[in-house]
């Protein structure tokens, strides 16, 4: 092959390269699918072990927990659970941990326990009705969130509050998701953005992650059936299109995702199964 030739094959082929979509770079450099294990809370916590047997064999990696209690979970001390999950070939990443219990020293037991598992992440998933009817109420619990995010940061976690449809829902004549956006700070709170809900409620997930770049840490990916929006379909059998969402995953500031079912069209073992098996087919 003469010089030129070759020099104009290179060119292409790192044309080629760089147009790649983004999600299959970042997807991998994020090390394999993730499961937030409330998919499958009807029968984890009767059978922990055997459950997560079949996660592993589904091949999730990286698991987001739940339902953590004063150094237990699923009726297990937390590290032997963390333990069992490394045997497996998995690692628990990140866990949803209560807004009630984000202070004192509650919040430090939960996050020594974290950090002795190798947790990343610690996020709380929800905020109760008679704790955000108005503006102010969204407001005083970011100023809760930022400060159990400085010390979740001086014990090297990251921190992150997780969304649902109700944050964009008009409130005093505003969007209680994009004051939250405002108020907290990203310094010591990342967002774990549910893809799913944030559709649900009518909004561009997209159009948040260019409003926000780097903002949302995490994300859930689950999907809606294309006949009851109010309900999951397993993923890429839905209305919701990841393709074009995780080539933005860089810019979202993705770090981590786990998928995540709140309903099912049929038994949730099967429906983590499914979703594993199509993400596999766009990473």
């Amino acid at each position: 092959m003469k010089r030129r030739e070759f020099v104009q094959t290179a060119s292409f082929a790192a044309a080629g390269l760089l147009s790649l979509p983004s999600f299959m770079a970042v997807g991998k450099a994020k090390n394999g699918l993730g499961l937030q294990l409330y998919t499958l809370r009807d029968t984890i916590g009767k059978d922990p072990k055997g459950v997560l047997q079949k996660v592993a064999s589904f091949g999730y990696k990286n698991l987001e927990t739940y339902g953590y209690n004063n150094g237990k979970i699923f009726g297990l001390e937390f590290q032997e659970f963390s333990q069992f999950v490394k045997s497996l070939g998995m690692r628990v990443i990140s866990g949803h941990y209560g807004l009630g219990m984000i202070k004192g020293d509650t919040w430090q037991k939960a996050i020594d326990d974290a950090k002795k598992a190798g947790q990343e992440f610690m996020v709380v998933p929800y905020i109760n009705e008679p704790e955000r009817k108005s503006i102010d109420d969204y407001k005083r619990i970011c100023a809760d969130l930022n400060q159990a995010g400085e010390v979740c940061n001086k014990n090297g976690i990251r921190f992150g509050y997780h969304n649902h449809a109700f944050e964009f829902e008009q409130l005093e004549g505003q969007i209680p998701f994009d004051v939250m956006l405002k108020e907290l700070d990203h310094k010591n709170v990342g967002l774990e953005m549910d893809i799913f809900w944030v559709v649900n409620a009518g909004h561009d997930p997209l159009k948040y992650f260019k409003m926000y770049p780097g903002r949302f840490e995490q994300w859930h990916v689950k999907d809606m059936d294309k006949t009851d929006r109010n309900k999951n379909a397993d993923v890429g059998t839905g209305s919701i299109d990841y393709k074009p969402i995780f080539a933005q995953a860089k810019l979202s500031g993705m770090k981590r995702w786990y998928v995540e079912q709140e309903s099912y069209p049929g038994d949730p073992i099967d429906s983590a199964a499914a979703c594993a098996k199509f993400m596999k087919t766009i990473l």
